[in-house]
Order: structure tokens, then C-alpha cells, then sequence
């Protein structure tokens, strides 16, 4: 396939696949609130949005810590999850303080904190005594790991191999493969796979035989505790029937399919409400992209322009670029790059910093 081929298929499937080209997402974040407090002795919580079945460790710490190793509190199993009511015993390392974290971490990766007023006249970190009245903001920061996973390559009518970034870890996945409308929800299992350590990894998996004509394809990974993601990939396979050739004639060598490559971005980093940085692979060369961000789940058409750039020869870069002032309190953003001749990428990130 040359590259005026390649072009013209692109944005083929840009036009009957607009809903397709869509990053993976996950389910739900974590949130909890504060029901009651007995000074230095008990906080009572209740959570929202909880997964289902995971195990927790609860801790409290030091305003200004976010929780982090912070003495361990109580274990306990999130059964149905969602909303529920738990009691925790403040430590005695903590009493008299004004302010106490409370944070929560789950298998998987799941994690969430926020603060609370223990004593309206006690004291700060460092010992001293916070005047009446005056308090720290308290903001709920939810967080987990958002497994994606890009096409690396694909083999038209055969396979067609995932690059993963931010799997959790040790968690069973079952891989699926649809047709593209389907984001691969009851797909055709065409594997199974532990994440092991997570972060980043490859796996390549077989095309069923009944969808290896199809023009575009559907994969998705679903995993225990709810995980999931899912991408979609153009799978050009060879449909038209071989002549027989003539006796005397040497039998053709069939063509080798030709790989498919889309322009792809990940979220690498947030600095919240202030800059985001991705990566970007198999970018065409030299071409003028517009990047554009936007509200959730507008795949940030027509959306505010930060920033341009141009690709170079090798298709793949790194790059920050700054969130707009109207999009930095938004918790979820869309980001979006769009070259004139129809090329274009998207994604979308947590306005949250991620550095824990």
C-alpha cells in the first residue's frame, strides 16, 4: 500500500468510523465524604463510587502528606462496592491536630484521599496552634491507574499486536475481538494474559477466522475488579478469489499484506489545570498538526487551540502543552491534533497531577 493509499483509507475509515477512534476508558473513580468526626477518638466515612471486591488499606496521616505512608488504620474488602459507611479509630500519633488525611489504597492501583477537621483548636504538623477559624482547603483527589493500550501493528486478515501503558498489576485479562461498532463488548475471546508486573507491555493475538474480511476491527481487554480498555484498528484483509494458472505457468508469489500504522497519543503526565504531556507514534513525517483541547467526550472538535507543532521523519515525539484557563478546574479534558490534509489523533486525560 504507498502513501497516497494509505491516505485515502485513513480518512475513509475517518469518515464511517467517528465514534470508534476513541481512547480506552475506565469505569469509575474514587470519591468518599466525612459523616462524623469524635475529636481524637473515631471519623466516620462514607465512600462513592468504590469497585467491586477489591481489598483496601486505610490510612491517616499529616495534613500536607496526601496520606502517604501514613500510619495504617484498618483493611477491609469493598464487597459491592459503590456507596457504603466505614468507622475508623484516629491514631494516638495524631491527636490534637487540627487536620488529619485519611487515604485509602486498593489492589489494582485504586486510590483516593481527603481531609478532615479532627479539632477546630488543635494544631498543625508542626506542633504549632492553628488560630480559630482558619483551615486548609480540602479537596478530594480520586486516582487510578487508567490502563490503555495502542495497535502497534497488524497483520491484515491474521493478527494484531496491543502495546500497553498503565496496566495494573497481577490482574487476569480476557482479550476480545468484534466488529468496530462493538468496542469488542462480547467479542470473540481470542486470549487470556496476567499483567504480571504492569506498565507497559506487548501482547499480539490471532484475527478469528469469521472477521479476518472485515474492514475495521474492535479490540477490547477486560480484566477481575472491573478493568478494562479498548481500541479499534483498520484490518485490510485480501478478499479476491486467485486465478488457477495455466499449467505451464509459474504460480504468482502472492503480495505481503502491507502493515498498518495510525497516529496515535498517550498521556504521559498532568501537571493539574496547568500542562499536559503525551507521546505520539507513527505520525506521518513533516506535517503541521493543530493541537485543540476541549470538554469530555467532544474528542475535542473544534476545541481550543494551545498549540502547534510539526511531525518529524522518525513519527514518534514527546511534547507538553498547557491546559486553556477555561478548561483547568474541568476534571476530565479531551485533547485532539489535526493536521489540513486529515490526519488527526485524540485522547483524553484526569485533570489530576500524577505524581501521588
Amino acid at each position: 500500500m504507498n502513501r497516497k493509499a494509505f491516505l485515502i483509507f485513513f480518512l475513509v475509515t475517518s469518515l464511517v468510523l467517528p465514534l470508534f477512534m476513541s481512547s480506552p476508558v475506565q469505569s469509575a473513580y474514587l470519591s468518599f465524604s466525612f459523616t462524623a468526626v469524635e475529636t481524637d477518638k473515631t471519623v466516620e466515612i462514607r465512600t462513592k463510587t468504590f469497585p467491586a471486591n477489591v481489598d483496601f488499606v486505610a490510612m491517616m496521616g499529616e495534613m500536607g502528606t496526601k496520606g502517604v505512608k501514613g500510619i495504617e488504620v484498618a483493611k477491609f474488602n469493598s464487597e459491592k462496592g459503590g456507596t457504603f459507611a466505614l468507622k475508623l479509630d484516629i491514631p494516638e500519633a495524631l491527636y490534637g491536630r487540627k487536620e488529619i488525611v485519611v487515604r485509602f489504597e486498593g489492589v489494582g492501583g485504586w486510590w483516593t484521599f481527603n481531609t478532615f477537621i479532627n479539632d477546630p483548636a488543635g494544631t498543625a504538623p508542626d506542633g504549632k496552634k492553628v488560630p480559630a477559624g482558619s483551615t486548609t482547603s480540602t479537596t478530594v483527589k480520586p486516582g487510578k491507574v487508567v490502563p490503555l493500550f495502542t495497535i502497534k501493528n497488524v497483520d491484515p486478515g491474521k493478527t494484531v499486536t496491543i502495546s500497553t501503558s498503565n496496566f495494573p498489576k497481577n490482574i487476569d485479562f480476557t482479550a476480545m475481538i468484534g466488529k468496530a461498532d462493538t468496542k469488542g463488548i462480547k467479542g470473540i475471546e481470542v486470549g487470556k494474559f496476567n499483567s504480571a508486573d504492569g506498565g507497559a507491555f506487548e501482547a499480539t493475538f490471532n484475527i478469528p477466522e469469521k472477521l479476518q474480511d472485515e474492514g475495521a476491527l474492535s479490540i477490547r481487554v477486560e480484566g477481575t475488579y472491573g478493568w478494562f480498555a479498548y481500541n479499534w484498528f483498520p484490518n485490510k484483509a485480501g478478499t479476491a478469489a486467485a486465478s488457477t494458472p495455466a499449467a505451464t505457468s509459474p504460480a504468482a508469489t502472492p503480495a505481503k499484506p502491507a502493515v498498518v500504522k495510525i497516529p496515535v497519543i498517550m498521556i504521559t503526565a498532568v501537571d493539574a489545570g496547568k500542562t499536559v504531556t503525551l507521546t505520539g507514534n507513527d505520525f506521518p513525517a513533516d506535517k503541521e498538526f493543530v493541537v485543540r483541547m476541549g470538554q469530555m467526550w467532544t474528542r475535542a472538535i473544534n476545541g481550543i487551540q494551545t498549540a502547534k507543532f510539526t511531525s518529524d521523519s522518525s513519527g514518534a515525539f514527546e511534547a507538553s502543552f498547557e491546559i486553556p484557563e477555561e478548561l483547568a478546574k474541568n476534571l476530565m479534558i479531551s485533547i485532539r491534533m489535526d493536521s489540513t490534509d486529515g490526519y488527526y489523533s485524540y485522547n483524553w486525560f484526569w485533570n489530576n497531577s500524577t505524581t501521588k
